[in-house]
């Protein structure tokens, strides 16, 4: 994501910190510092802001970590100021390996806010506890942070995991595609209850009924998508008359076939293997910094992803997406026979709608 830094690795998982977060922190900061009138006042309050995000961020490895459970990897974590976002490769096949998913993350703040618990007691000697989130103890906000997490998360509205628990058990009793499109209009339908419960209330409530809106918009067209393109072999969509390019074309090759046709990104054959990519973001990077003369082996990307004919479209879909570009080389027994690319398959798509009579969005 951008505008994020990273900040390490936790279980070989790249963790991140969007730069909005920095943000918050100052506002937490200068808002404590200015009701309290002493810096151990807004230190105090930023360090419960930090705790907070621990937990949030712990919240996301639970999901990242059981999903790694049925061979799924998390590529990175990012924390935000309304949250985290754990992006998962791909989400489970299985509704209820997708159950088991959603629900990590709120068991994590259940386990946390039990532990925390005990040591509350044990600390007080069984003291009651009050769940004040202004004016408690440290450990009494925490204990209330976290079940405030889980039982938000639980809400059935996508993104959030209740929305995908919702999925979950629906899609158990009847067909997955059907069972997104319930889940994502009750979804919409929460929103619309957070936003009016926002113009008179808490307006934060409109930020929330915002992303749940979308949210839950984005999940419906991905599962529309992966239905369309479920079943179908990516020989069918991909591009078989494109142009490459060798490791020691200068870039003004690359410029020459942008102009003359609708390619934008190029497979870079050595000695008849495919030995890199190059995009048309770099291609416009290095030709900002480098000029025309620069060579394709300097620029074009060593690491990439290729897709295979006999693969399934929905799956290479899925890694095309991620992959952070918008053309997957196609392979057969190392020999490069087509490209994979984002224009196409919504091409496909729109074709594949056409030829059904049913009408799609365009997909771009």
């Amino acid at each position: 994501m951008k505008w994020s830094w990273k900040l390490g690795k936790i279980a070989g998982i790249g963790v991140y910190m969007h730069a909005t977060f920095l943000i918050l922190i100052a506002w937490i900061g200068y808002a404590e510092w200015r009701q309290a009138g002493s810096l151990a006042a807004a230190a105090a309050g930023i360090g419960f802001i930090l705790a907070l995000f621990g937990c949030v961020l712990l919240h996301e490895l639970g999901h990242a970590l059981t999903a790694r459970r049925y061979g799924i990897k998390t590529r990175d974590i990012t924390l935000l100021p309304i949250g985290g976002l754990a992006r998962l490769e791909r989400m489970p096949d299985e509704p209820l390996q997708e159950l088991w998913v959603a629900l990590a993350g709120p068991a994590v703040n259940a386990v946390i806010a039990v532990v925390l618990l005990a040591g509350y007691w044990l600390v007080s000697g069984l003291a009651p506890l009050s769940l004040d989130l202004v004016g408690g103890s440290f450990l009494q906000r925490m204990i209330a942070v976290n079940l405030l997490l889980m039982g938000f998360n639980l809400l059935p509205a996508f993104p959030m995991d209740g929305g995908r628990v919702l999925r979950a058990l629906l899609a158990t009793r009847m067909d997955y595609l059907k069972a997104t499109r319930t889940a994502a209009s009750l979804g919409q339908a929460m929103a619309f209850l957070f936003g009016f419960l926002g113009f008179f209330g808490n307006p934060f409530l409109l930020f929330i009924a915002f992303f749940v809106w979308i949210g839950a918009g984005q999940e419906a067209s991905a599962a529309e998508m992966r239905a369309a393109l479920g079943g179908i072999p990516v020989s069918r969509a991909m591009v078989t008359d494109f142009r490459t390019l060798s490791p020691h074309d200068p870039l003004a090759r690359a410029v020459e076939l942008i102009l003359a046709g609708s390619q934008q990104d190029f497979p870079v054959i050595d000695n008849g293997r495919l030995a890199g990519v190059l995009t048309r973001a770099d291609l416009l990077l290095a030709l900002a910094r480098q000029g025309q003369s620069s060579l394709v082996s300097d620029v074009m990307r060593r690491d990439f992803q290729v897709a295979e004919p006999s693969e399934m479209l929905d799956t290479a879909f899925a890694r095309l997406q991620n992959c952070g570009c918008r053309t997957l080389p196609v392979e057969s027994r190392n020999q490069l026979v087509g490209l994979l690319t984002m224009d196409n398959v919504g091409e496909f798509v729109l074709i594949q709608a056409a030829l059904s009579g049913v009408a799609k969005p365009a997909f771009r």
